[in-house]
């Protein structure tokens, strides 16, 4: 399928989850494929809201990159949550201010406190909740759909562009100048909190820069699992609440 074909489904996707799903919501972390969907959102003023989750350690790029966009595209606002202050203060009472990388499960502790419970705020009273996934990106992201019930948080979860290779994504990005973050450009394509992303080498997995002191398996924070597998956002919330 070539590019405009995609372009023309992922609208269609988009309209109707507008339509049959209000209020939706779309998670923007500021990706190259979130800037896609956010620039398509506007671009066809599609009735979806945005937020985005600031874990307080995303790269300076980041916000550089989330200021471009409140000036870019103003009447599509992107509404920030942050985690528990109290939260992240016990945390790092506890662990220090890097104890996610002392093991894996202080690391998932450090997501679900900077990402899992503000996502949870951010999806409550929705219907649906639209993500930049894409099949292509990891191993645990493999047998993802456009759309499949999220049964975690109780609602639809739908990945417009699950079937974009990374070559779609930048194709768009180019022939419609749409900003992004500048990482990209310093070979990081996938973009997380500062301390868990790094460059990849030519011929790594474009993931393989995030937690890249972990598994391939295991590179989840528990935000795109599905109940009942490994990670799975609601057995990872259960544990970590123990």
């Amino acid at each position: 399928m070539d590019l405009d074909s995609k372009i023309a489904d992922t609208l269609a996707l988009l309209k109707r989850i507008a339509a049959d799903y209000s209020p939706a919501v779309f998670a923007n972390s500021f990706g190259a494929e979130d800037m896609v969907l956010t620039d398509l959102i506007a671009r066809h003023n599609i009735g979806i809201a945005a937020f985005s989750l600031d874990t307080g350690r995303l790269p300076e790029e980041t916000y550089e990159l989330m200021q471009t966009v409140r000036q870019r595209y103003p009447d599509h606002a992107v509404q920030v949550f942050f985690p528990n202050a109290a939260a992240v203060e016990n945390y790092v009472k506890d662990n220090g201010v890097n104890g996610f990388y002392d093991s894996v499960d202080l690391r998932k502790s450090c997501c679900h406190i900077r990402k899992i419970e503000p996502l949870q705020r951010a999806l409550s009273g929705k219907k649906a909740w639209v993500t930049g996934l894409r099949r292509e990106q990891s191993p645990t992201r493999t047998d993802l759909g456009n759309q499949e019930y999220d049964a975690g948080n109780g609602l639809e979860k739908f990945n417009p562009l699950i079937e974009w290779t990374e070559k779609d994504v930048w194709a768009y990005i180019k022939a419609n100048d749409v900003p992004y973050n500048k990482l990209h450009d310093r070979h990081y394509p996938s973009i997380g909190c500062a301390p868990c992303t790094r460059a990849i080498a030519m011929g790594e997995d474009v993931r393989a820069g995030r937690w890249w002191w972990e598994n391939p398996e295991n590179k989840e924070c528990g935000l795109h699992v599905k109940e009942g597998g490994e990670v799975s956002a609601i057995s990872f919330v259960s544990s970590v609440q123990r």
